[in-house]
């Protein structure tokens, strides 16, 4: 029999490279610059937590809880985590004319629906809807635009006769549409056309179905110099920034599992196969950069599940080692054989309950 720190060791190696291979991730990336929506904030519904907290339009989020954020996905992972506490967010903005102002989010009223959703948009705080102009920027291959034969730089004038006036007034239409044919009248290097189209039916953010036609606007260079930035690290400052983005989402994650452990957060949000698949596949057709995220995000989560204190997981191996350390000698055979046959049939379960979860959103899409 080996050691017990070399068979700890051999154990928590599992784990660790899943945290590794998510830190090397994350780390190129953070070479190569990762691009993100710099956070400027909208109205804030009536009613919301944000417009209680008294968020202007247009103001920039510089900070949160005193930790500088350079994008929407900073402060949400910021969100996130003081909303499993049910805690307060103090939020830093700054507006056109340079003034600062403090804004103070309270949590503690959000519900456990509410805190699974998407957490900007159940407090208001939504990123600003600035006017971009109905111009194509990126057409996918395989989707509706690109097998009507649309062209990166085609600007679209009109949808069944209706003149357009921004491309946020193309989403709506097209969010509507799904499995309905569109006329659409474009202009391509001055030329009117007119091309057809049927949106594709998908799930929306809230399970809803919305159609989509695989097609990204052109932005000007003011409006990306403005509205987008590329958070891109030297060799030693991604280092710290990758060790600090796998240690901050490893610890979320199991933050999450024990929000849903007490009843804090829905086991609705347990996927299985057919969730991860589906994801795989829409991060790859956004591009490297979202599918590389993904990927790390699921090397976490791996990892983390590994670690839980159930027996026939490698938490569940600590767990006998720790015991082992306490008194003196290994766990007996029987006590082995019981704790197993109930980690059997708590996988059982939690495998069961995530297969059931990707079905049930199968059938409501």
């Amino acid at each position: 029999r080996q050691s017990l720190a070399r068979r700890f060791a051999i154990v928590v190696a599992g784990p660790l490279a899943n945290f590794i291979l998510a830190f090397l991730i994350y780390w190129g990336l953070y070479l190569y610059g990762v691009p993100g929506l710099v956070p400027y904030v909208d109205v804030p519904p009536p009613g919301t937590v944000a417009a209680g907290a008294g968020f202007q339009a247009g103001e920039r989020i510089t900070r949160v809880d005193r930790e500088p954020v350079a994008t929407w996905n900073d402060v949400q992972m910021r969100l996130i985590d003081q909303a499993l506490e049910r805690g307060h967010l103090e939020i830093e903005t700054q507006d056109s004319a340079g003034h600062i102002a403090l804004h103070e989010l309270d949590l503690s009223q959000l519900q456990t629906e509410q805190r699974d959703a998407d957490l900007l948009d159940q407090v208001g705080l939504k990123p600003w809807d600035f006017p971009i102009p109905p111009e194509a920027g990126r057409v996918l291959p395989d989707s509706p635009a690109g097998q009507a034969g649309l062209q990166v730089g085609d600007r679209i004038l009109a949808v069944d006769g209706q003149p357009l006036a921004s491309w946020q007034a193309l989403v709506k239409i097209v969010r509507a549409s799904a499995g309905h044919s569109l006329t659409l009248t474009l202009e391509r290097q001055g030329t009117p056309r007119i091309g057809t189209l049927t949106p594709r039916a998908e799930q929306g953010e809230r399970g809803e179905v919305v159609g989509k036609i695989g097609l990204s606007p052109r932005l000007s260079p003011e409006l990306n110099a403005r509205y987008w930035t590329t958070v891109r690290e030297g060799p030693i400052t991604a280092l710290l920034q990758a060790g600090s983005k796998t240690w901050e989402v490893i610890r979320l994650t199991f933050k999450t599992f024990g929000a849903m452990v007490i009843g804090e957060a829905s086991w609705k949000n347990v996927g299985g196969p057919i969730q991860i698949a589906d994801y795989a596949g829409q991060s790859a057709r956004l591009g490297a950069i979202p599918y590389l995220t993904f990927i790390a995000l699921i090397s976490i989560s791996l990892g983390a599940l590994n670690l839980l204190p159930v027996p026939l997981l490698d938490g569940g191996h600590l767990m006998y080692y720790v015991v082992e350390l306490i008194k003196g000698s290994p766990v007996s055979d029987r006590t082995l054989a019981l704790t197993q046959r109930i980690g059997l049939m708590v996988l059982t379960a939690l495998m069961g309950f995530a297969l059931y979860n990707d079905i049930q959103r199968l059938l409501t899409n």
